[in-house]
């Protein structure tokens, strides 16, 4: 359980630095956070404080449709835009002019959020409040991941695209590399990504034993 729990925060941790360098590349971060970060354009909050915000109402809507939260689910919800906030308030990310800079932030943070995904996945306390949802718009209609995950992800991308959120070049790079990117990871370390980063309804369907957690 001590493990799980380290297993837990350091996988969350590495989420919100991954997307902080990948929001500081400034070639577009990944559709949540273009959301957030065009939601902190008309509210007075952080991009941090919109991403638990947001958290909380896709916690809700999952809960309305079936899917209650599991402490992953809490911890991923406050922890991560908690860390955002931290690691962008303490400039711990720095902010290049150079192309080739940038493009190292952005694919800096492709690997880290890959390694991030093989801890917090590893921990098996469930699925992040975005899962969650996939999850249960999956259970009411029946249709395949791949299907529901576009057609969420695309809707809050467009939803942040109007609010002046930053879409470019790194948005369609983070799509096409940051599966790859989670496989890889689970794959040095001996696991199977395949039963998780690509199913969503993992912690549904199979019941979490001890070797999967060692």
């Amino acid at each position: 359980m001590v493990k799980r729990i380290f297993f837990l925060f350091w996988g969350v941790f590495l989420f919100a630095l991954g997307i902080v360098l990948t929001v500081q590349s400034n070639l577009g971060t990944a559709p949540w956070d273009v959301m957030h970060l065009g939601v902190t354009n008309y509210l007075p909050f952080t991009m941090g404080q919109i991403s638990q915000i947001t958290g909380v109402l896709v916690i809700a809507i999952s809960w309305l449709l079936g899917v209650k939260p599991g402490w992953g689910s809490l911890a991923n919800m406050y922890f991560i835009g908690l860390f955002i906030d931290i690691i962008m308030a303490g400039g711990w990310v720095p902010v290049f002019d150079n192309w080739m800079a940038r493009l190292g932030l952005l694919l800096a943070g492709i690997w880290i959020i890959g390694w991030a995904s093989y801890f917090y996945l590893s921990a098996a306390f469930g699925a992040g409040p975005r899962d969650s949802l996939m999850v249960g718009v999956i259970k009411k209609t029946d249709w395949p991941v791949w299907k529901i995950r576009t057609i969420i992800e695309t809707l809050v991308a467009v939803i942040g695209y109007f609010l002046g959120g930053p879409i470019g070049i790194g948005t369609i790079i983070i799509a096409f590399t940051l599966g790859p990117s989670i496989q890889w990871a689970f794959s040095i370390m001996g696991k199977r990504a395949q039963d998780i980063e690509h199913d969503p309804l993992f912690y549904w369907r199979k019941p979490v034993t001890e070797s999967d957690t060692d």
